[in-house]
C-alpha cells in the first residue's frame, strides 16, 4: 500500500484553497489564484503512487488551523509538513518558515539565511514555487526597498495577508 492522499477545499476570507494531505504531513496548498490544473498535475508528479482516500484527520487539523489563522487567533502552525523540492528549495522554504509572524524579509535576506547570498533570484524562485503558502508563509518575502514583489496567489492577497498580520500583532501592542 502506497502513501494515503486526502485532497479537499477550505474556505478563507482570500477565496478557497485547495489543500492535500498525507498522513504524514500537510503537502500542498494552492491560493484561489492558482490553476486546479497545476494543483492536480503538482500532485501527481510528486506522489505518482498515492492511493487517494476521500478524508484525513490531518485534513480537519489543517482547516481548524487556518480557520483560526485567518480570524487572527493564530501566528504559528502546528501541523507536520512534507515539503517536496530540491535542497535548495527546501532551504529557502526552512528559511522563510522562520519568518516571525508580523515580520517580513527581503529575497536577498532569504538567500543568506537560505545559505547562499548571491542566489537572490534563485530564492526568489524557490519562493515562487513554494508548495505550503500560508503555512510556509512566503508572503513575508518582500522585495528591496519595501516593494511587494510577486506572489502566487495575486498581489492583493499578498496585501491582505501581510494587513491581517499587522493587525493582529497590533491588538497585542
Amino acid at each position: 500500500m502506497g502513501v494515503k492522499l486526502s485532497t479537499g477545499l477550505v474556505e478563507t476570507p482570500l477565496g478557497q484553497l485547495r489543500v492535500a494531505v498525507t498522513e504524514s504531513g500537510v503537502v500542498r496548498i494552492a491560493l484561489p489564484r492558482s490553476s486546479g490544473a497545476g494543483f492536480a498535475g503538482w500532485l501527481r508528479n510528486a506522489y505518482p503512487d498515492a492511493d487517494r482516500v476521500p478524508w484525513l484527520p490531518l485534513r480537519d487539523k489543517l482547516e481548524q488551523e487556518l480557520r483560526d489563522y485567518f480570524a487572527g487567533k493564530r501566528r504559528e502552525f502546528s501541523l507536520p509538513v512534507e515539503l517536496v523540492g530540491t535542497d535548495f528549495q527546501r532551504a529557502v522554504w526552512r528559511a522563510i518558515a522562520a519568518i516571525p509572524y508580523g515580520s517580513t524579509l527581503t529575497y536577498a535576506e532569504v538567500a543568506r539565511a537560505a545559505g547562499r547570498k548571491n542566489a537572490v533570484r534563485a530564492a526568489a524562485s524557490a519562493t515562487g514555487a513554494n508548495p505550503l503558502p500560508v503555512l510556509v508563509p512566503c508572503h513575508r518575502v518582500i522585495a528591496a526597498h519595501g516593494k511587494l514583489g510577486g506572489f502566487s496567489g495575486g498581489l492583493d492577497a499578498k496585501r491582505r495577508l501581510l494587513a491581517l498580520e499587522k493587525a493582529a500583532t497590533a491588538e497585542l501592542i
